[in-house]
């Protein structure tokens, strides 16, 4: 298995990263909404611009030198230490090669070590199996159900 790194994103690794971007059914719990991806620059930038919030870390997921994928650590709550983890992938050649395990493996260690978490918690949509798979392979512990999605929460040891 090839590394990954995970680095902070720049608006010209979010372009790169989005002109071969394919929207994954599997995250939609509403397959209304639904579409195929179509690259266009300045939304691209209206969505970067958008993320560069306190509360929001936002990583490039870096393979060889490109970006194969995004991972948020947003809602980050400094008084309570947490925060939450999202992760997506670039498309399905990025899929199934332990990239998004390396990923969260690195985005907990940094949220742990560098900003002082004491918990981070994610969600999947019900029928993104895969994600879920990996949240426990990394140590998030499954808290319930609700409203089509999974919650979950990895406690620092």
């Amino acid at each position: 298995m090839n590394d990954i790194s995970l680095c902070i994103m720049t608006r010209a690794l979010c372009q790169e990263l989005y002109r071969s971007w394919e929207n994954d059914p599997a995250i939609y719990a509403d397959m209304d909404l639904f579409a195929p991806y179509q690259y266009d620059e300045t939304a691209v930038n209206r969505y970067f611009d958008a993320k560069q919030t306190p509360t929001r870390i936002l990583f490039a997921i870096v393979k060889d030198g490109r970006p194969i994928g995004e991972l948020h650590l947003k809602q980050i709550d400094r008084e309570r230490k947490e925060c939450t983890l999202s992760i997506h992938l670039q498309n399905d050649a990025a899929k199934g090669h332990g990239y998004g395990t390396q990923a969260e493996k690195l985005a907990l260690k940094y949220a742990f070590e560098e900003l002082g978490m004491a918990a981070v918690n994610a969600d999947t949509v019900l029928k993104n199996t895969r994600s879920q798979h990996v949240l426990e392979k990394v140590g998030f512990q499954y808290l319930e159900e609700k409203d089509g999605f999974r919650y979950y929460r990895c406690v620092r040891n």
